[in-house]
C-alpha cells in the first residue's frame, strides 16, 4: 500500500485497520453479552444471597438504567477525548466491573459490579459505532456495521443458551469469571492496535444537560420498565415517567438553544437518519419482545428447563450472527430499502404462527420460525441504521449514534412493557373462577393454560403487529445506497 494510499489516523500516522476493527468486534461481543447472561442465574444467585425475585431483578434493572444513562453522555465524551484513550479506558472500566461482580461478597457489592460495567457498556456501545462508521468510506459501511451488528444481534442471544450451560455446571460466579481473562487480553491487544481514528474538540462540560439527561432517560426508563409488573396505572410508576417526560423536554430545550450541544438532536431534520431511527426501533422491539416472552412460554406452558429454553432459540441467534457480515455486503451494493422489505416481510412470516402456538405445537416448528424471524431481523436492523449515518457528516457521526441507541433503547423498554402489559390482562381476562379449582381442579388447569396461552397469542400479535408498522415504514426509504462521499483520512466530505 502507498503512502497516499495508507490509512491514516488523526495524527497522520498509519495504522492496521483490520486489526483495529478485530479487537473492537470481539471486545463489543464481550461487553454486550454481559446485558442479558444472567437471566439463566437468578435462581442460584437468589440462593446465595437469600433475596427475593423482585430483588434480584435489579441485577439487569440497574444495568439497564445506568447503561441507558451512559448512552446520551457517551457523545460528549466522544467528542472530547480521543478514541483510543475513551476504549481502554471504558474497556478497563469494564473489567474492572466484572471482576467486583465475580467476586463480590454480598448483593449489594454484585449489584455495584453490575453498575459499573454498564458504565463501560455506555460508552463502548456508541464509541464502537462511531468509529466504525468514521474510518471506513460510505460504500463500506455496510460490511463494517455488519460486523457490529455480530456483537449487538449475536451476543445477547447467545447469552442465556451461553449462561445455562456454565450455571447448570458451574457456579453462577463463572458466568464473569470465563469472561475476566478475555477482556483483559482485548485491553492489552487495544493498547497495541487502537488508535485515535476521531477527531476532538474542547467542548465544555454543561451541567444541566447532564443533570436533565439523568433523570429524564433514568426516570422514563425506570418507570417503564417497572409498568410491566406494577401495571402502568400505578402511582410510582406514573410519577417516574411524568418526571422523565419532563426531563426529557427540559434536556431538549437546552440542545436546541446551544451552540455546541451535549447532544445534538438536530440530527433528526435529516429525514432518512429519523426514519431509519424509528424503523430500527420498531424492529428491535419486535425481537426483544419475543425473545423475552418466548422463553417463559417453552418454561412455563412446556415444562422445559432455562438451558433447554435457551437451547432452542440459539439457531436463531447463530443465524442472526452468520447473516449480519452478508446483508452488510448487500446493503453496500443495493442499500437498505430492498433488504428491509425483504427482511420484514420474514420476520412477518415467522411471527405469524406464533399466533397460533399450542402445548402440542412441534419444538422443530418454533425453532424454524424463530429463525426465520431472526433471519429477517438480520437484512433490516444494521442495514437500516447504517442507511440513516450514511447521511449524517463525519461531525454529527458521534451525536447520531448516541441519538439513535437512546432512542432505540428507549423504544425498546415501552414495546417490551407493552407486551407483557397485554399478555398479563389478557391471561388475567381470561383466567378462570377461583371456585373450579376446589371443585373441578382439572377443568380448571385446562382453562388455565388456555388463559396463558390467549395471553401469548396477544402479545405476539402485538409483536406482530410492530413489523406491519415497520414494514410500512420501509417505503419511505430512499432506494438505493444514499452515501455522502468522504475523505475518510482527512475526515472532510468531498
Amino acid at each position: 500500500m502507498s503512502s497516499k494510499d495508507a490509512i491514516l489516523d488523526i495524527h497522520g500516522n498509519p495504522y492496521n485497520r483490520t486489526l483495529l476493527v478485530t479487537v473492537l468486534t470481539i471486545g463489543s461481543f464481550f461487553t454486550m453479552l454481559t446485558g442479558t447472561f444472567l437471566a439463566t442465574a437468578y435462581p442460584a444467585i437468589m440462593k446465595s444471597f437469600d433475596v427475593s425475585t423482585a430483588t434480584v431483578q435489579w441485577l439487569t434493572t440497574s444495568f439497564m438504567l445506568t447503561n441507558g444513562i451512559m448512552i446520551p453522555v457517551s457523545a460528549w465524551l466522544i467528542n472530547k477525548f480521543n478514541s483510543r484513550m475513551m476504549y481502554i479506558g471504558a474497556m478497563a472500566v469494564f473489567l474492572l466491573g466484572t471482576v467486583v461482580s465475580f467476586f463480590a461478597p454480598t448483593f449489594a457489592i454484585l449489584i455495584v459490579g453490575r453498575i459499573i460495567q454498564a458504565l463501560a457498556v455506555g460508552i463502548t456501545m456508541p464509541l464502537n459505532q462511531t468509529i466504525m462508521l468514521s474510518v471506513f468510506p460510505p460504500e463500506q459501511r455496510g460490511s463494517a456495521m455488519g460486523m457490529v451488528g455480530i456483537a449487538m444481534g449475536l451476543a445477547p442471544a447467545v447469552g442465556p443458551t451461553l449462561s445455562g450451560i456454565i450455571v447448570d455446571n458451574y457456579s453462577w460466579r463463572d458466568l464473569f469469571g470465563i469472561i475476566i481473562p478475555f477482556i483483559a487480553i482485548i485491553l492489552i491487544l487495544a493498547f497495541i492496535v487502537m488508535k485515535p481514528v476521531l477527531h476532538v474538540h474542547q467542548q465544555p462540560m454543561d451541567v444541566w444537560s447532564i443533570i436533565t439527561s439523568t433523570i429524564g432517560f433514568g426516570g422514563l426508563l425506570y418507570g417503564v420498565s417497572e409498568a410491566s409488573s406494577r401495571g402502568w396505572g400505578d402511582t410510582l410508576v406514573l410519577s417516574f415517567i411524568i418526571v422523565g417526560i419532563i426531563f426529557i423536554i427540559l434536556f431538549t430545550h437546552r440542545q436546541l438553544k446551544l451552540d455546541d450541544p451535549f447532544l445534538d438532536i438536530r440530527v433528526f431534520k435529516h429525514p432518512e437518519f429519523a426514519i431509519a431511527a424509528v424503523l430500527s426501533s420498531t424492529v428491535n422491539l419486535a425481537m426483544i419482545g419475543v425473545e423475552m416472552l418466548l422463553p417463559t412460554y417453552i418454561q412455563n406452558l412446556r415444562g422445559e428447563t432455562a438451558f433447554h429454553s435457551g437451547l432452542m432459540l440459539l439457531p436463531g441467534a447463530l443465524m442472526l450472527g452468520f447473516m449480519q457480515p452478508l446483508t452488510g455486503r448487500l446493503f453496500d451494493k443495493y442499500g437498505a430499502r430492498r433488504l428491509a422489505v425483504v427482511g420484514l416481510t420474514l420476520l412477518l412470516i415467522g411471527t405469524v404462527p406464533f399466533l397460533t402456538l399450542t402445548q402440542q405445537t412441534p419444538i422443530l416448528s418454533i425453532v424454524v420460525f424463530y429463525a426465520i424471524r431472526l433471519f429477517g431481523v438480520s437484512m433490516v436492523f444494521m442495514p437500516v441504521t447504517t442507511s440513516g449515518m450514511n447521511v449524517l457528516p463525519l461531525d454529527e457521526m458521534s451525536h447520531g449514534t448516541a441519538v439513535n441507541n437512546t432512542f432505540r433503547q428507549v423504544m425498546s423498554s415501552i414495546g417490551t412493557a407493552i407486551m407483557t402489559t397485554v399478555l398479563t390482562n389478557v391471561q388475567d381476562a381470561m383466567k378462570p373462577a377461583h371456585h373450579l379449582l376446589t371443585t373441578s381442579p382439572l377443568v380448571y388447569k385446562d382453562h388455565a393454560i388456555n388463559a396463558a396461552l390467549g395471553g401469548f397469542h396477544a402479545a405476539f400479535g402485538v409483536s406482530a403487529l410492530f413489523a406491519v408498522i415497520a414494514l410500512a415504514l420501509t417505503y419511505f426509504l430512499k432506494k438505493g445506497n444514499t452515501t455522502r462521499t468522504v475523505n475518510i483520512n482527512a475526515g472532510k466530505e468531498d
